[in-house]
């Protein structure tokens, strides 16, 4: 997710899956940031002589305010999903770990400079071909052995067999 600052008159995107232009969303604001700065931005825009005080209290934010929340939330948010993927990678290195020598039936799910990646079915996780992944292409299915596990650092590691 990118959080963007929309300036009037510009061409927007709108929201993809919702297939709609003008689109915002908001949760409680003391459960995320941007919308803590969308509602103060939406209070201190406000133009009535009755909204003084408001005004005053949540004064507008500058372009180059709202670019530097969004760039931030988005680095935040950025940050926090590669924090969640290791996780979930340290927990299924860490449910395998007990079945190292075992085989599994899986599909090529990346094939690159980097290296070969499988996932199998049962458990669904997913892990780099170490031997044997010469030849193979994404989508292509292949049985693997489980040849090691780190949860520490979220690797699971088979071998073509």
């Amino acid at each position: 997710m990118s959080i963007i600052v929309e300036q009037p008159g510009e061409i927007t995107t709108g929201h993809f899956g919702l297939a709609v232009q003008d689109y915002t969303h908001s949760t409680a604001p003391n459960r995320r940031f941007p919308d803590l700065g969308r509602a103060a931005d939406r209070e201190g825009a406000l133009e009535s002589r009755t909204r003084r005080v408001r005004r005053q209290l949540f004064p507008p934010y500058s372009d180059a305010e709202l670019e530097a929340i969004a760039v931030h939330c988005t680095e935040r948010e950025d940050a926090a999903n590669k924090v969640e993927r290791l996780v979930r990678k340290a927990a299924a290195a860490l449910l395998l770990q007990g079945r190292i020598g075992e085989r599994f039936d899986g599909i090529v799910t990346g094939a690159s400079d980097k290296g070969t990646w499988v996932r199998i079915r049962r458990p669904p996780v997913e892990g780099r071909i170490e031997r044997g992944y010469e030849g193979l292409e994404v989508g292509d299915h292949v049985r693997v052995k489980l040849l090691r596990t780190d949860p520490a650092r979220g690797f699971i590691d088979f071998a073509r067999s």
